[in-house]
């Protein structure tokens, strides 16, 4: 989807309230204790990055979560660029995070819960090989990486699921006009995640 369908639909629900949270599912407990200093980071492409992002700069640990692009062959890609297709990139958010006050597993299974991983032509109304998803991990981080894919995938079935763990990609931040946007814009993103369906066929997924 080009960008301007996507203006299309938030300016049709400009006016609708600012999501609460789509993901389904009961959340974690944090690890207690103030912030430790340490920093990693994770890459996770989910459809649009505006709601990627979202989804996680509100937990407990997490340090902050920059939109961008991952995946392809086109150094410093453009958002025209990679919508218009040929670059390879992926929508995709760097989440850093305090592993002592969360894990790397915790960021992936709570990943999942906020896209619909049946799902290989894109996410809910995004529609496109730009945003498909994946999450790009690390030798260190692979493992674990799919051994929560792996409990997913249990859930809703094996052979449905389709989002895969990928070998870590060179990540580009997103121009400065998308970062942010759901907590910039709160009534525009919640008019663009009601139009989208976002919260209803995760429920529909998840249960």
């Amino acid at each position: 989807m080009s960008l301007r369908p996507r203006l299309i639909a938030l300016a049709m629900l400009a006016l609708a309230a600012a999501c609460s949270g789509e993901a389904t599912g009961p959340a974690q407990a944090q690890p207690p204790g103030p912030d430790s200093g340490r920093r990693e980071s994770a890459v996770f492409a989910g459809g649009c990055f505006w709601s990627t992002e979202a989804n996680f700069e509100h937990m407990p640990g997490v340090v902050a979560a920059v939109s961008g692009y991952a995946g392809g062959r086109t150094p410093n890609p453009t958002y025209e660029q990679v919508v218009a297709g040929g670059t390879g990139h992926l929508e995709a958010v760097r989440v850093t995070y305090d592993p002592a006050r969360i894990s790397y597993r915790q960021l992936v299974d709570r990943f999942w819960r906020t896209i619909d991983p049946t799902d290989a032509r894109g996410q809910f109304c995004d529609r496109g090989a730009n945003y498909g998803t994946a999450v790009f991990a690390t030798e260190a981080q692979r493992p674990i990486a799919e051994a929560s894919r792996a409990a997913a995938a249990a859930i809703i079935g094996a052979g449905r699921f389709v989002t895969p763990v990928r070998a870590e990609a060179r990540f580009w931040p997103a121009e400065a006009y998308h970062q942010d946007f759901a907590r910039r814009n709160p009534a525009r993103y919640g008019g663009y995640s009601t139009f989208c369906r976002r919260g209803a066929r995760l429920r529909q997924v998840w249960g």
